[in-house]
C-alpha cells in the first residue's frame, strides 16, 4: 500500500470482510486492493478524500456494482451480489448521500416500495405499514410523517425517510453515507444516541463522513482510504482529527475563518418585505401584506423577510432544514413566485425578472442538491459548463452554442478548481461528489458575477475540496463579490460570514454576530430556544 498501515485489534467476529477489492472504470482505478474488516455490533467509520473510492466501495458492498477482483464475506460466508436486492437479502441496507426517493409518492409509499405488506395475500395493508413506520419514527426520533408527499420535504426530511426505509426492511448491516450532513448539533447527538442503541442490539454500521470530529466521537474503528486503497485502520482513542486529515489528504484540517473585513458601503442585493404564501389557498392577490394573509388563514412559507448584502460581504442564513431557506433561495432566483415584497440587484428592481434574466444580471447559484438542480449527470462536463450560462460567452457566438469556447473554458475550470477527471468529455456522473461540486463552483464563479447564492456549498465534500471551495469564496469576497451563504455546517457559517441571520418558520428571528457566537448558541437559536432572547 506504499506505507505501513496502522492496525486495530478486532474484538468480535467480522460482520463484513472485504479482501483485495479492485474496481476499474475507463481511465480510472476507483478501488485497488482494498481490505476492510468490520466487527459485528460496531460503528465503523470510513473516511477519505472525495474521489478516494469510498462511494464505489460501498456500492460494491451494496450490490450496485461488481468488483473486478476480490472477495466479499458477510458473517463469515463468501457472497457475490449482482443487485441491491441480493445485498438486502443478506441483511445490508444503504442510506445514500443522494436520495433514492420518488418525489410524487408519499413517505409511506416510498418506504414500503418493493416490500409492501399484504392483507390476505392481495391488497396492500397500508394500516399495518403506517403503524410500523410511526413506531420506527418515534423509536428513533426521526419525526417522519407517513402521509407527507416527498416532493414537499426538505433535504433533512428526505434523509430521515431514507434511514426509515432501511430500518423498515430490517437490515442488520447499515451503510450510512454522510448521515449528519443536514443536522444541527443537538440533532447529531440524538442520531449518535440512536446509532448506539442500534449497535447494542447487534446491528453493524458503516459510517461514511467528512466531519472528522464526529467520526472520532461516534466510531468504534476507523479506516482511511486514499486514492482508491486503504492506507490505515485506527482506533479513535489513538488518533486526532489533525492526524486523520493528514492520512486523508496530507495536510492539516482547513479552517473556514475569514480574518479581515472586505465589506463595502455599496449595496448589491436588497430584499424587502419578502412574503410567500403556501400553495393550496387559491389565488392570493399580489401585494397582500403578511399580516392580512395570516388573518385570512393563509399559511406562509416566508414572512416579511428583509435584508441587504453589500459588495464584499458574506451574509449567512442559519436555520434547521425546512424553515424557509429553500423558498428564500428560489424566490431570489425567480424560481418561485412571491406574494409580496421586492428584490433589487445593484439598485435595479428585479422582482419581475425571469430566472434567466437574473442570471444574466450577475447572479451565480450553487444549489443545495447538485444532482437535482446543478448538473446533467449523463452529459459531459463541457455541456454542464453551459447550464445556466447558455446565453453568454464563452458558451455562445451570436445565437449559436460555441462548443470550442465552452470546451476551452471547461478545461480552465478543471485546471483552476482542481476538478479531478480523466477529461472534459467524461459524464458528470463519473465524478465524485466533491469534484462535481468543484465543477459547479467554478462554473458559477465564471462570468464575473456580482452576487453568489451558495446553498450548502461544501455539503458532502472532503476536507480537501472543502478547503478549496472556502478559498475560492474568500478570494471572490475580497474581490467584491456579495455572497448569500446557506449552510447546515455551523462552523462554516460562523467562519465565513460577515453577518448572520437566523430563519425560523419562514421568519428572520435573530441577527447574530459571527465573531461572538458559538455553534451551540447558534444551534439553540435555530431551534427557537433563543427566539425571545
Amino acid at each position: 500500500m506504499g506505507e505501513a498501515a496502522i492496525t486495530t485489534a478486532i474484538a468480535t467476529d467480522p460482520a463484513v470482510e472485504l479482501t483485495g477489492i479492485t474496481k476499474r472504470f475507463p481511465g480510472v482505478i476507483a478501488n485497488r486492493d482494498v481490505r476492510l474488516s468490520v466487527a459485528k455490533g460496531h460503528i465503523h467509520a470510513i473516511v477519505g478524500e472525495n474521489g478516494a473510492g469510498k462511494s464505489t466501495l460501498m456500492k460494491i458492498l451494496y450490490g450496485m456494482q461488481r468488483p473486478d477482483e476480490g472477495e466479499i464475506r458477510i458473517n463469515g460466508s463468501a457472497v457475490s451480489f449482482h443487485t441491491p436486492g441480493d445485498a438486502i437479502g443478506a441483511g445490508i441496507g444503504m442510506v445514500h448521500q443522494h436520495f433514492m426517493l420518488a418525489d410524487n409518492l408519499t413517505v409511506l409509499e416510498n418506504v414500503i416500495l418493493g416490500s409492501e405488506p399484504r392483507k390476505g395475500g392481495l391488497a396492500i395493508d397500508f394500516g399495518a405499514a403506517r403503524k410500523k413506520i410511526r413506531e420506527l419514527s418515534d423509536a428513533y426520533g426521526l419525526g417522519v410523517e407517513p402521509d407527507a408527499l416527498v416532493e414537499e420535504l426538505g433535504v433533512g426530511d428526505r434523509q430521515r425517510v431514507e434511514i426509515l426505509k432501511v430500518l423498515y426492511r430490517g437490515a442488520r448491516i447499515l451503510i450510512l453515507d454522510e448521515p449528519t450532513a443536514v443536522l444541527v448539533p443537538h440533532e447529531v447527538d440524538e442520531l449518535f444516541d440512536n446509532l448506539r442503541v442500534l449497535v447494542r442490539e447487534g446491528l453493524t454500521i458503516l459510517f461514511i463522513s467528512h466531519k472528522l470530529d464526529e467520526v472520532l466521537k461516534v466510531a468504534d474503528a476507523i479506516t482511511v482510504i486514499r486514492r482508491g486503497t486503504t492506507v490505515a485502520s485506527v482506533e479513535p482513542s489513538g488518533v486526532t482529527a489533525r492526524k486523520l486529515a493528514e492520512l486523508m489528504v496530507g495536510s492539516e484540517l482547513p479552517s473556514p475563518e475569514t480574518r479581515e473585513s472586505t465589506v463595502t458601503d455599496v449595496v448589491t442585493l436588497e430584499v424587502s418585505g419578502l412574503t410567500m404564501a403556501a400553495p393550496g389557498h387559491g389565488p392570493v392577490p399580489k401585494g397582500t401584506s403578511a399580516e392580512q394573509l395570516k388573518a385570512d388563514g393563509v399559511r406562509l412559507l416566508l414572512e416579511d423577510i428583509s435584508f441587504t448584502i453589500h459588495k464584499g460581504e458574506v451574509l449567512g442564513i442559519a436555520g434547521v432544514e425546512g424553515n424557509g431557506q429553500a423558498e428564500l433561495v428560489e424566490a431570489i432566483m425567480g424560481m418561485r413566485s412571491i406574494t409580496a415584497g421586492t428584490i433589487s440587484l445593484g439598485g435595479a428592481d428585479i422582482t419581475a425578472w425571469s430566472t434567466l434574466k437574473r442570471r444574466e444580471g450577475g447572479i451565480g447559484f450553487i444549489p443545495e442538491d447538485r444532482h437535482r438542480h446543478g448538473l446533467l449527470l449523463e452529459a459531459p462536463l463541457w455541456e454542464n459548463r453551459i447550464l445556466g450560462h447558455q446565453t453568454r460567452e464563452p458558451n455562445v457566438k451570436g445565437v449559436w452554442i460555441d462548443r470550442a469556447g465552452a470546451r476551452k473554458d471547461t478545461q480552465r475550470i478543471v485546471d483552476e478548481y482542481d476538478v479531478r477527471t480523466p477529461g472534459i468529455d467524461v459524464d458528470a456522473a463519473a465524478l465524485s461528489g466533491g469534484n462535481q461540486q468543484k465543477l459547479i463552483v467554478g462554473r458559477e464563479m465564471s462570468g464575473e458575477p456580482v452576487l453568489l447564492i451558495a446553498s450548502h456549498p461544501t455539503r458532502g465534500v472532503d476536507v480537501g475540496a472543502q478547503a478549496a471551495i472556502w478559498d475560492h469564496l474568500r478570494n471572490a469576497r475580497a474581490a467584491g463579490l456579495a455572497v448569500l451563504l446557506i449552510s447546515a455546517d455551523l462552523d462554516e457559517l460562523i467562519g465565513l460570514s460577515d453577518s448572520l441571520k437566523v430563519i425560523l418558520r419562514g421568519r428572520i428571528v435573530a441577527d447574530v454576530d459571527p465573531g461572538a457566537v458559538t455553534p451551540e448558541q447558534l444551534g439553540s437559536a435555530m431551534t427557537g430556544a433563543g427566539e425571545d432572547t
